[in-house]
């Protein structure tokens, strides 16, 4: 007789993504969510494409602009050391989730897209392909090892988190070198429509680019349609003040608007 379901391995990289996240939700984190309009954006891209049949990454054109406004005031990307120092990062590590298929199953694994601030819109575009396509060398190395990690059980797995956390704490090098100094998640290429994502957050400051709709919008007097992206602005509370986040979300949302990293392609 045939059972009426299936049972299939939850595999362990998965049970170690979720032994994680505790550790991010006890931290004081405000969401911010805001509309952004990418017209100009998309349109610069389509017409890229149609020009050239080269299709570039959305995902690499915002996380330019976001690694570039954060480079503008550092004070957002703070890492505690200790419980009486900040450490401020001049480079901008951006940690990106992204999926790749591992042992026949799709996982989320994390490339940091090193110095972002410092890099091409298309650096960034062809090193998340890379990490897309397996390619990468800056993928995390507690994911990319996936293959050792199967060795160890999960009680010693525990403890070396608990470890990892307290070091990271007090050597903020650490969680710049595994984890980034901010990070970047791209939710909305899985479908359609707008929306926005509540994540769970492990920086001072993430983003969560959500999905595109198209609105009607005021464009030089006369209402049009344009395309709006939903993005979720997520702070620690304990690093970070309302008004310099307020200053970010604009600059940020003024980069996206002109969309001068795609015009000088």
């Amino acid at each position: 007789m045939n059972k009426p379901y299936r049972v299939m391995p939850y595999p362990k990289l998965r049970r170690i993504l979720a032994m994680m996240y505790p550790s991010v939700q006890r931290k004081p984190m405000i969401h911010g969510l805001f509309e952004v309009d990418v017209t100009t954006a998309r349109g610069l891209l389509q017409a890229h494409r149609m020009a050239t049949g080269e299709s570039l990454s959305f995902t690499a054109f915002i996380l330019t602009c976001f690694a570039y406004t954060v480079g503008e005031d550092t004070s957002l990307q703070a890492c505690r050391k200790g419980s009486r120092h900040l450490t401020l990062f001049d480079s901008v590590d951006v940690a990106l989730p992204i999926e790749r298929e591992i042992d026949g199953q799709s996982q989320p694994i994390i490339a940091i897209i090193r110095a972002a601030n410092t890099k091409t819109f298309r650096a960034i575009h062809d090193e998340i392909r890379a990490a897309q396509m397996g390619q990468a060398t800056q993928v995390w190395a507690g994911f990319s090892a996936a293959s050792w990690l199967r060795l160890l059980p999960m009680v010693v797995i525990r403890v070396g988190w608990a470890l990892f956390c307290w070091l990271r704490h007090m050597f903020p090098p650490l969680q710049k070198h595994y984890g980034g100094t901010v990070g970047l998640t791209a939710v909305g290429m899985f479908g359609k429509g707008g929306g926005w994502g509540i994540p769970l957050n492990d920086h001072a400051l993430d983003v969560t680019v959500g999905g595109i709709a198209m609105k009607p919008g005021i464009v030089a007097g006369e209402m049009v349609i344009r395309d709006y992206l939903s993005i979720t602005l997520s702070i620690n509370h304990g690093l970070i003040d309302g008004a310099p986040a307020a200053r970010f979300a604009q600059r940020f949302k003024e980069r996206i608007e002109k969309a001068d990293f795609v015009s000088c392609l």
